[in-house]
C-alpha cells in the first residue's frame, strides 16, 4: 500500500514523503515547511492533483536522472531517490503519477 508520511527532517523542520507499497521513498516534496500542518497540506495537493502534475526528467549535476512535477510554475515533487537512466527516471515518475491519488495518508 502506497503511503503519505509527514515528519521533520534532520534539521528538524516538516515535509512529506512518499512511499511505496515495498516501503521505498518514490517522491518527497523536494522542500520543507513552516509547520506539520503547512506540509500535510502540500501532500494532499499533490495526492489530488498528481494525475494531472506535469512531470519532467531531467540529468542532475552529478550526472544521475530524476524527475521533478510541476503545478503550474510550481515545483510540486521529487524524486525520493535518482535513476541510472532516463527510461527508469521516467518508469518511475509514471508509477508515482499513477499511484500517489490511491495512497494512504494526507486527503
Amino acid at each position: 500500500m502506497w503511503r503519505f508520511i509527514v515528519t521533520e527532517t534532520q534539521s528538524g523542520s516538516p515535509s512529506w514523503w512518499l512511499y511505496s507499497g515495498n516501503n521505498e521513498a518514490v517522491a518527497w516534496a523536494g522542500e520543507t515547511f513552516a509547520s506539520s500542518y503547512n506540509a500535510k497540506r502540500a501532500a494532499a495537493a499533490f495526492k489530488v492533483g498528481a494525475k494531472s502534475a506535469r512531470f519532467d526528467v531531467y540529468l542532475d549535476s552529478g550526472g544521475s536522472w530524476r524527475w521533478r512535477a510541476w503545478r503550474s510554475s510550481d515545483k510540486v515533487a521529487s524524486s525520493g531517490e535518482s535513476f541510472s537512466s532516463r527510461n527508469a527516471a521516467e518508469q518511475a515518475a509514471n508509477r508515482v503519477r499513477d499511484n500517489a491519488g490511491g495512497a494512504f495518508g494526507p486527503a
